[in-house]
């Protein structure tokens, strides 16, 4: 391979773009994702009726979102990004729904953690009078962190592979770059540099998530 027609300052811009796209559809992710998983946890757990039917129309509507393909998402979608954010293409027309995919997936995560915790806990803090949102606030998710920690990390992971698909419809970032050059212009030394940078991305979010998930396991 010859590295001297790689272009360094496009592949800087677009790492750069990677990182914002990372970090808007990640932080919107978790905003939407969180509460959402935390409400599929408390409406499962209960036995009335109207609960029962809100976990189920929730968990209908997660279901199909994580069972769509990403790419297909993504064009499906292109109407209402366009109507959203004003365009369907870059940085700005891939947060939606790189959103849309992500948040379902994390969802069903933090409801995974959640049953995890101890049920004693939970029925401790509901025996002293807590209400509901005391116990999600200062049982749930401080018992279930570790888990919830994973979780995100887990996801951010899944949005970079998520981002490089978004490249075959102009997505933006280091995705988009490796299909422009390695794929349409067969230049596969572009192709390879993006694809490395992006290995190494996933390296430093996973182990960076790690790290945090054993700072906040009890010992």
């Amino acid at each position: 391979m010859d590295f001297s027609t790689v272009r360094w300052g496009e592949i800087g811009k677009a790492s750069i773009e990677t990182l914002q796209i990372l970090g808007a559809s990640g932080l919107f992710t978790i905003i939407i994702g969180l509460p959402l998983g935390v409400l599929l946890f408390m409406t499962a757990r209960s036995a009335s009726i109207q609960s029962r039917t809100i976990y189920t129309v929730l968990s209908i509507i997660v279901n199909i979102l994580r069972s769509v393909p990403f790419i297909i998402l993504i064009v499906a979608l292109i109407p209402f990004t366009r109507s959203l954010v004003g365009t369907a293409t870059g940085v700005l027309g891939v947060i939606p729904p790189l959103v849309i995919a992500a948040a379902p997936y994390f969802a069903r995560l933090v409801e995974t953690t959640l049953r995890e915790v101890d049920r004693g806990v939970i029925e401790a803090a509901q025996a002293m009078g807590a209400s509901t949102g005391q116990i999600v606030r200062r049982v749930l998710l401080p018992e279930a962190l570790p888990g919830l920690l994973a979780g995100i990390t887990i996801t951010i992971v899944t949005l970079v592979s998520y981002t490089a698909m978004a490249g075959m419809v102009g997505g933006g970032g280091l995705g988009t770059l490796a299909i422009n050059y390695g794929y349409y212009r067969y230049q596969t030394e572009i192709m390879f540099v993006a694809v490395v940078f992006m290995v190494i991305l996933v390296q430093v979010l996973q182990m960076f998530g790690d790290q945090l998930v054993k700072s906040f396991t009890r010992k």
